[in-house]
């Protein structure tokens, strides 16, 4: 139905459309929350009843980011303490300092120890969980940190502290004993020390699960501040359209009723598409009960709440960790493989069942023998269950090969890739993962492109910031936090950057008929930035583009100062 009411005209320093036919406008006509007509404000006069509206006259309008691999909890860590290696900016601008040593860690955790015990409430007693997280221990030469250095910090306190790839957790004694995570227990992922005995750290979702009472605080514990606090986050990055792509509260309607209740408030400003968290059986639920649940609740999806039966699975754990799966030859001097998330046949049993439902998937894969597991099934599926434009999606596909992404395009697959990999860990993969040579085609955008596999780049925040300028500036640069260069044959430019993080994204979720790019009928959805990004010369100048706020459905919202 077409909308109608007042048209307001935003006159701009600069409109980007990313639209081929008109890239740039002087200014873009907005009625209800919906784009009418990008141009010159003498085109725009031809629409009767336009209001001109001054607000954005030195700013550059841009399609408001879309980014598709986030998760909610990301705004909400705020809360807890962060000790992770590089520098942060929390949600009201303020950067917090990396924690370069073991020291550091302890240290910071110490002093929120104590501002827990000063506080004297409920919610801190001395019983209190202490939660940190972001810890990078594979930039600490070593031992890495474990359950007798967090006893330093809290002796009685119980701590659980997640890794910045959130595959890893490390825990203090106060924790495990909390928890009985003694000798008997024979979860895979629990490490020991060398008399056998759990030494704090935790690798994948199985081990971390045991400490239950801290790792409910990543994945079950969603409400509406945090995701109110996550939007903070989305406007603070020009972003008006995200994923929580690992929600574990889809199944009930209490946690539906979370969804509803922040975000279809006028006050939410950004667009939100959850994913189900398939990686494990649903408690009491069979695979066809998921699937009916997620069909009916895609006919509640609206304008804000994409309910459209989205579902996330996981293959494999993280590289730097040493979790991934790896192809031949394997982890840089070390014997071992990683760990399957899911086992193949599970994997596969849920693949089937949600692809012949017409669902769509996006399947972490980080290792190269993930990718290629993920490939296989994928075919034996489609040869089965033909499905033309299924749009399923390999994300992070950190070390998929140039015959893994010939076969992803063969496929129709999409990749999602996270070139914030090799900003933060590129030293880590060059030196400890994988090796100088398979370092240099991490992250490969550049192949992707060329073997034709439609992609977006993203942050996977928590683990990196939400920040679609910075992460296109990452793939064009291919540059270490250390200033090195790595594998700058698999840059990308500017202009594909830009468009992998708008229109791109949008095509992954299916959504790209309404937003990613200004052009009549589509969303008013805009960042609002001071410097236009297709103008700057070198990638790294993308991150020192402020973002002013952002547009949502005709609803303008203002960034948080220093953002």
């Amino acid at each position: 139905m077409t909308s109608t009411g007042p048209i307001t005209v935003y006159r701009a320093k600069r409109v980007v459309t990313l639209d081929p036919a008109r890239p740039v406008a002087e200014a873009v006509a907005v009625r209800g929350d919906r784009i009418l007509a990008a141009g010159s404000l003498d085109e725009l006069a031809y629409f009767d009843g336009t209001r001109i509206d001054d607000r954005y006259a030195d700013d550059v309008v841009f399609p408001g980011f879309v980014e598709a691999h986030a998760h909610a909890m990301s705004g909400a860590l705020w809360r807890s303490v962060y000790v992770g290696f590089h520098d942060r900016r929390d949600l009201s601008g303020r950067v917090w300092p990396g924690c370069r040593s073991i020291d550091d860690v302890i240290a910071r955790l110490s002093e929120a120890d104590a501002r827990m015990s000063a506080a004297g409430d409920a919610a801190t007693a001395p019983d209190a969980l202490l939660f940190g997280w972001g810890l990078d221990p594979a930039f600490f030469p070593g031992e890495r940190l474990a359950a007798k250095h967090l006893d330093l910090a809290s002796a009685t306190r119980p701590i659980f502290v997640l890794h910045g790839n959130a595959h890893v957790a490390s825990v203090n004694s106060a924790m495990m004993r909390r928890h009985a995570i003694d000798r008997s227990v024979s979860v895979e992922g629990v490490e020991r020390d060398a008399l056998g005995e759990p030494n704090g750290e935790l690798r994948e979702i199985p081990a971390m699960s045991l400490a239950s009472s801290g790792f409910s605080r990543v994945l079950d514990d969603l409400d509406v501040p945090t995701l109110r606090e996550s939007a903070v986050e989305a406007v603070n990055a020009g972003t008006t359209t995200m994923v929580d792509l690992a929600s574990s509260v889809m199944m009930t309607d209490a946690g539906i009723d979370i969804y509803r209740t922040a975000v279809e408030s006028d006050e939410h400003p950004v667009r939100l598409a959850p994913f189900h968290f398939g990686v494990t059986p649903t408690p009491g639920m069979s695979l066809d009960q998921v699937v009916e649940r997620l069909q009916l609740l895609s006919a509640e999806s609206t304008a804000k709440l994409r309910l459209r039966g989205y579902v996330k699975l996981m293959l494999d754990g993280s590289i730097q960790s040493h979790t991934a799966r790896l192809q031949e030859p394997g982890y840089l001097n070390h014997a071992e493989n990683g760990m399957w998330t899911m086992s193949p046949e599970y994997f596969e049993e849920a693949f089937t069942a949600y692809h012949r439902a017409g669902m769509l998937m996006h399947v972490h894969c980080n290792g190269d023998e993930a990718t290629e597991l993920m490939l296989d099934t994928v075919e034996r599926v489609l040869t089965r269950h033909p499905r033309p434009d299924h749009r399923h999606t390999v994300t992070h596909s950190q070390l998929s090969t140039a015959a893994q992404y010939r076969r992803m395009a063969a496929l129709g697959l999409c990749a999602n890739i996270l070139p914030g990999h090799m900003r933060f860990w590129g030293e880590i993969h060059r030196t400890y993962s994988v090796g100088p040579d398979r370092a240099a085609r991490m992250n490969a955008a550049a192949t992707a492109l060329r073997e034709g596999v439609p992609i977006s780049l993203h942050s996977d925040t928590p683990v990196t910031p939400l920040d679609p300028l910075a992460t296109v500036s990452y793939a064009a640069e291919r540059r270490t936090w250390a200033d090195q260069p790595i594998g700058p044959g698999e840059s990308i430019t500017i202009e594909q950057g830009l468009r992998a993080v708008t229109i791109g994204a949008a095509h992954m979720l299916k959504m790209d008929a309404e937003v990613g790019s200004i052009e009549g009928g589509k969303r008013a959805d805009f960042a609002i930035l001071d410097r236009d990004p297709t103008e700057v010369v070198e990638p790294a100048e993308l991150r020192d583009i402020a973002v002013r706020g952002t547009m949502l459905g005709g609803r303008a919202f203002s960034a948080a100062s220093g953002a």
